[in-house]
């Protein structure tokens, strides 16, 4: 048993370490805002914490979606229930990049210099939870699915999840709305497609090229270090 258990965690150990580095990473998150808050007196910036959170729903799903496909029994089971969970919360992660805009929202009681690492901080952490989650997925869909497959999944939610920021930044949508206001959230969209504004196809188009460039650099790293161990 122990002998099985050490090669399953070597054999996934890379993985394992990024997870330690995330919570890590969320854990210094928590530490800015405290220090923040007794430093200043203020909660401002508190609210990032939820994003944080919401942003470790995807994560989560995914973790839990990719060590179920490990079973073959698991996969055509359970893996879908986590995998339309990781859907729908998908967009909080990178979401916590938008959170940079308020930076601009006036004077502060803290140093600006002190708020900017903070709030890159989250927007980091965010971003990285989010192209892990992705790369769980991709591996999921390109073992029982094909190459191909795998790279239209990671495009098609690369837009998607554009437009799901895009729904939470300038409309106020929330992920569980899709659950609870589901015919509310479709005329939203339905509008989208009937009459699409500048700000819209500007802000998706570009949103979905910068999470594609840097998901591909990260699956680039990863497989320069799978090279490397090759030899």
């Amino acid at each position: 048993m122990l002998t099985r258990l050490k090669s399953l965690f070597l054999r996934h150990r890379y993985k394992m370490a990024v997870l330690g580095l995330l919570m890590g990473a969320s854990a210094l998150c928590v530490m800015l805002v405290a220090s923040r808050v007794l430093y200043a007196d203020s909660r401002r910036y508190t609210n990032l914490l939820w994003n944080l959170f919401l942003a470790w729903i995807p994560f989560v799903a995914a973790f839990l979606a990719y060590t179920l496909s490990l079973s073959r029994r698991l996969v055509y089971i359970a893996v879908p229930v986590f995998a339309l969970l990781w859907l729908v919360f998908f967009p909080n992660a990178p979401y916590l990049l938008t959170d940079l805009q308020h930076l601009a929202d006036g004077p502060s009681a803290a140093p600006l210099w002190y708020d900017v690492i903070l709030m890159v901080w989250f927007s980091w952490t965010g971003l990285l939870l989010g192209l892990f989650s992705l790369y769980l997925m991709h591996e999921i869909v390109r073992q029982n699915f094909g190459r191909l497959v795998g790279w239209i999944f990671v495009l098609a939610v690369s837009g998607l999840s554009s437009a799901g920021i895009y729904l939470g930044r300038f409309l106020r949508w929330n992920s569980w709305d899709l659950l609870q206001n589901p015919s509310d959230v479709a005329l939203d969209i339905l509008g989208w497609v009937v009459a699409p504004s500048l700000r819209l196809v500007v802000f998706i188009g570009l949103f979905t090229v910068f999470f594609l460039f840097a998901y591909l650099t990260l699956y680039a790293f990863g497989h320069i270090l799978r090279d490397d161990n090759t030899h």
